[in-house]
């Protein structure tokens, strides 16, 4: 494991230190750019970019690089500094995305918005955007969530079980054709062997769930976490009693939503009923 490195006698710019310290990383690992690409699943010209300090990239990749270079923790450290804002990046998020990298299965409700790892590039921009971020941030954090979806792919890929609400469905993108290409993409999702999606219709009415998006963490130890998320702040929560509670609820809105095939269905009518772009 490469020794850990103390800021005195480099660069002492945070945004310079990071990209150094990945400069010096890689080229002591005698990775290739593309190599580095490969390994860890995103595109390799994000790394290029982050080495040369056009872009920070986004916590995901940081801390899959961490993972990659054995450096416990010191690239995030870094790019928080880089960043100028810690607490954007709470500890209790850092452990959930590295139980989320080690998960068995993974279990999702989502109450207003597609979750991340089946958003296109479209809906995760305009999402991000009306949150406020925009200019550079904007499209690392785009490419940050595109670059998680690789946790879906691969023979050791999780499986993923989604219910989204049928607000979900019914709250389109400000284009026509990026709100097609999403209800879209959530049908071919839903043919992968390793998705399984359900949509709870509105008719389903009141349930546990209503304000509360939720993601179960099925991990190689047997045990199961949760993490809950609202608008304004999320939750990591591994007490057995708190996550079982939680559990009782998820299967209680498993049990008013659409099956698999009805679901499938059911989206597919919506995409009937979708505008199209006009034609130029």
């Amino acid at each position: 494991m490469p020794p850990r490195r103390v800021v005195t006698g480099r660069s002492q710019e945070p945004r310079q230190r990071f990209a150094e310290e990945l400069r010096l990383l890689r080229s002591q690992s005698g990775d290739s750019l593309r190599k580095l690409g490969e390994v860890l699943g995103w595109d390799w010209s994000l790394f290029g970019k982050m080495e040369s300090g056009e872009t920070l990239g986004g916590p995901e990749v940081v801390e899959a690089l961490d993972q990659h270079y054995g450096t416990s923790g010191l690239l995030l450290t870094l790019w928080e500094l880089a960043v100028g804002d810690p607490t954007q990046f709470r500890e209790q998020y850092r452990r959930y995305m590295t139980l989320e990298a080690e998960a068995v299965s993974l279990w999702h409700y989502g109450v207003s918005t597609v979750h991340g790892l089946l958003q296109t590039r479209e809906y995760a921009r305009e999402l991000l955007t009306v949150g406020g971020t925009k200019g550079d941030e904007l499209n690392r954090q785009v490419e940050a969530r595109i670059g998680r979806q690789v946790l879906l792919t691969g023979a050791d890929a999780p499986h993923f079980r989604t219910i989204l609400s049928e607000a979900v469905l019914r709250t389109p993108l400000r284009h026509a054709q990026a709100w097609r290409n999403q209800l879209e993409h959530l049908v071919e999702a839903a043919e992968r062997p390793e998705v399984t999606l359900h949509v709870l219709p509105q008719a389903a009415g009141l349930y546990g769930l209503v304000s509360t998006d939720v993601m179960f963490l099925r991990l190689l130890d047997g045990r199961t976490v949760a993490y809950t998320e609202n608008t304004h702040r999320g939750e990591l929560v591994e007490e057995n009693s708190s996550v079982e509670r939680l559990q009782r609820v998820y299967d209680a809105v498993r049990d008013l939503a659409l099956s698999p095939a009805e679901s499938r269905k059911f989206i597919g009518q919506i995409l009937e009923e979708a505008p199209c772009a006009p034609s130029t």
